[in-house]
C-alpha cells in the first residue's frame, strides 16, 4: 500500500535539508574567502583590516536565517514522524500479550483499542476461519482499522449494542466489523495479525479491504439499544 515508508521519507527529508544547509554554508565561506583574498593581495603590506561590507553582512544574515529555518523544519519533520519511525501507524506494531488482550476484551465487553496503531482488536473464534479472513485472523483475534469505509470517520464501539456504530452517518458493523446497515459500501477494513509465541503483532502497513455487504460469519445480532440512531 505504501510506496515509500514514513521512516524512509523522514530520513530523506532530514538528509536533503542537511545537505542543502551544508552546501549553502560552504558556498558562502568559499565566496567570502575568495573575496577577502582578492582584496588583501594588493594591500597586504599597508592596508588596515577592512570592515565587513553591507552586502556581505546581509548575505551572511540571510544564509544564517535560512540555515536556522532548515534545521528547525527538519527537526519538526523528524519529531512529527518519529512515532511512526519507532513503530506507530504504518509499521508492524507490538500490541501486547495474547492472553492479556483476550482477558481485557472479556472483562470489559469491548474491543482492545490501540490508538498509536489506529486499530481495534476483536475476538474472532469462528472455526474454520472463512476464506476471506485467511491470513488476517490469528489466535482467535482480528484487527480492525478504526476508520469508517464510508467517509473516514473514526468508528467507536457501542457497549450497549455490541456493534461498531459510526456517529457521522450511521453506518453499523457487527463485532467482527462486518457491514450491517447504513451507507458504508462494505465492512471495516482490517490488518493482518501475526503471533510470535504469546506476543500479538499487527501489520498496519498491509491494509486489507473489508468484506462485502452480506458477509455474516458470526451471526451476531445487536445485543441492546443502539448508540447512534436506529438500525
Amino acid at each position: 500500500m505504501f510506496a515509500i515508508t514514513q521512516s524512509t521519507f523522514a530520513t530523506v527529508v532530514v538528509v536533503i535539508l542537511f545537505a542543502l544547509f551544508v552546501g549553502l554554508l560552504g558556498g558562502s565561506f568559499v565566496r567570502a574567502r575568495r573575496s577577502a583574498t582578492a582584496r588583501a593581495e594588493p594591500e597586504r603590506a599597508t592596508a588596515p583590516t577592512k570592515p565587513i561590507s553591507r552586502r556581505d553582512f546581509f548575505r551572511g544574515g540571510l544564509l544564517g536565517g535560512l540555515g536556522v529555518f532548515l534545521v528547525q523544519f527538519g527537526g519538526a519533520t523528524f519529531a512529527f514522524l518519529y512515532p511512526n519511525i519507532k513503530g506507530g501507524f504504518g509499521a508492524t506494531i507490538d500490541a501486547g500479550n495474547l492472553t492479556e488482550i483476550k482477558n481485557a476484551i472479556q472483562s470489559t465487553r469491548q474491543p482492545f483499542y490501540l490508538g498509536s496503531g489506529r486499530f481495534y482488536i476483536v475476538p474472532y473464534d469462528v472455526d474454520p476461519v472463512p476464506e476471506e479472513y485467511q491470513g488476517i485472523a490469528a489466535g482467535g483475534l482480528m484487527a480492525l482499522y478504526q476508520r469508517c469505509v464510508h467517509l473516514g470517520c473514526r468508528v467507536p464501539f457501542c457497549e450497549q449494542s455490541q456493534w461498531f456504530e459510526c456517529p457521522c452517518h450511521g453506518s453499523k458493523y457487527n463485532r467482527a466489523g462486518e457491514y450491517r446497515s447504513g451507507p458504508a459500501p462494505r465492512g471495516l477494513d482490517r490488518f493482518p495479525i501475526e503471533l510470535q509465541g504469546e506476543e500479538v503483532r499487527v501489520v498496519t502497513g498491509d491494509l486489507t479491504a473489508g468484506p462485502a455487504r452480506g458477509t455474516d460469519s458470526t451471526g451476531q445480532n445487536a445485543e441492546g439499544p443502539f448508540c447512534v440512531g436506529a438500525a
